[in-house]
This record gives C-alpha cells, sequence and structure tokens, in this order.
C-alpha cells in the first residue's frame, strides 16, 4: 500500500502541477476506490491540501498576489460552513450511521460540480465580460462574498472538494481582478479553509496520518515536476480530459 500510495501521490501531484487542476477532485475518489473509509478519504485529503497550499501560500504572498480583504470575507462564510458541514456528519453518523453515505453521494454531486465548472472555465472563461458584480466595490458585495464562502465553506468540509475549483470560478464572475491575484487569493483562502477543515476531522478521528506523509512524498516532486514541464503541455487538452475523468467518477459515486 505504501509504494502504491506514493505512486499515487506522484501522479496526482504531477498532473496538478502540469494543468492546476484541484489535487482533492482527484485524490478524494481515488482513494475511496482503494477502499478506504470515504471519512477518512476526506480528513486525509483536506490535512494533505492544507500542507501542499501553505507553500503556494508563502509564495503568492511573497509576490504580493493575495487579496487579503476578499480572503478575510470569503472566510467570514467558509469557516462557519466547514464547521456546520463537520458537525452535520457527526450528527449523522452518531444518530443514523450514514455517515460513509452521504460523503459517498455528496462527493458524487460535487465531482460532477467540479468537472462542469472546470469544462466551463477551459471553454468559455476567457468569454466572461465586466457585468455589474465586478463593477462594484468589495465593500458594497460584503454580503454576496460571505454567502459564496458559506456555500462552497460547507461543500468543502462534507467532501474536501471545491476549496480551490468552484471558488476560483465565483473569483472569475464576481470580481474583477488579474490571473495571478485570483490563483494566490484562491490559494490562500483554500489553505486557511483546508487547515480548519482538517483540524476538525483529525478532532474526529477522520486522518490516517501515515497516508498524509506517503502522498506528500510522492506529489511534492510531482508538482515540481509537473510545473517544470506545464509551459510546454497542452494545459487545456489536459484539463478537459482530467475533468472527463473526473465528471466519471463523480457519476460511479450517486
Amino acid at each position: 500500500m505504501t509504494i502504491s500510495i506514493l505512486l499515487m501521490g506522484v501522479l496526482v501531484g504531477f498532473l496538478v502541477g502540469l494543468t492546476g487542476v484541484g489535487g482533492a477532485s482527484l485524490l478524494t475518489p481515488i482513494l475511496i476506490m482503494l477502499n478506504i473509509n470515504p471519512a477518512i478519504a476526506v480528513g486525509t485529503d483536506l490535512l494533505y491540501n492544507s500542507i501542499t497550499k501553505l507553500f503556494g501560500t508563502i509564495q503568492h504572498w511573497r509576490q504580493k498576489t493575495i487579496d487579503f480583504r476578499l480572503v478575510k470575507y470569503l472566510a467570514f462564510g467558509s469557516i462557519p460552513g466547514v464547521i456546520i458541514a463537520v458537525g452535520f456528519l457527526h450528527v449523522f453518523q452518531s444518530y443514523y450511521h450514514n455517515q460513509e453515505q452521504i460523503i459517498k453521494h455528496a462527493l458524487g454531486y460535487v465531482l460532477i460540480l467540479v468537472a462542469a465548472a472546470t469544462l466551463f472555465k477551459v471553454f468559455f472563461g476567457h468569454m466572461i465580460k465586466e457585468n455589474r458584480w465586478q463593477l462594484k466595490a468589495l465593500e458594497e458585495k460584503r454580503g454576496l462574498t460571505i454567502a459564496i464562502g458559506a456555500v462552497f465553506g460547507f461543500i468543502v468540509g462534507l467532501t474536501s472538494i471545491g476549496s480551490g475549483s468552484l471558488y476560483a470560478i465565483a473569483m472569475l464572475y464576481f470580481f474583477r481582478m488579474s490571473t495571478s491575484r485570483l490563483v494566490g487569493t484562491d490559494i490562500a483562502h483554500a489553505f486557511l479553509l483546508a487547515t480548519v477543515a482538517g483540524i476538525l476531522h483529525a478532532s474526529m478521528g477522520n486522518v490516517n496520518y501515515t497516508l498524509v506523509l506517503n502522498l506528500l512524498a510522492g506529489s511534492i516532486p510531482g508538482v515540481i515536476i509537473g510545473s517544470m514541464l506545464s509551459a510546454k503541455a497542452p494545459t487545456n487538452a489536459l484539463r478537459t480530459i482530467i475533468a472527463s475523468l473526473v465528471l466519471i467518477s463523480g457519476l460511479k459515486l450517486i
């Protein structure tokens, strides 16, 4: 298992570095298909994501490509959303013992949503023009920003998926910012969200720390290699293929 998990970490890290497609949407369904308990898969993936996003956050902080005010307002919604989601899982496991079924079904639907969001970004992202939301100042859409954070935060707490991809689509449509600033803000918020969610899942015993270490050992060199080759790779074609695989995984889990 250790070697297979290590190699899986290399593959996921390589694809993330190559295409920028979120690791959680690739990793969590694979872990479940390897017969790892869905709750453990979600908790482990969140902690793993927290550690990997930390390095990205540090880099973007150095580059000054993080909008900390936007991160703050998103977090005002996403942190309570995550807490509610984890509490929801705990209650249903305590009373109905159906946590595994809830996670699997939620994961299936969210994977389909993430695949659709990825395909939309690939084919139509460049067509998004300035709209009335983008033209408003951040303070004017504070309530909307918090609401977006809360909805997607609940989804992330439930499935570990969407901390990057779903928020990126929302930021692309509702906020006007450069690509580098969008990516940096997205990663910084994803780090914060994954950290809180990972700690909450760890407190429930839903984290396999050996699994996290094996995944990190593989994914770090995988990300580096993938990033080095990304300039020469047909990124949009690869993103389309990966999104299609994510879509199939989602359909299988429903």
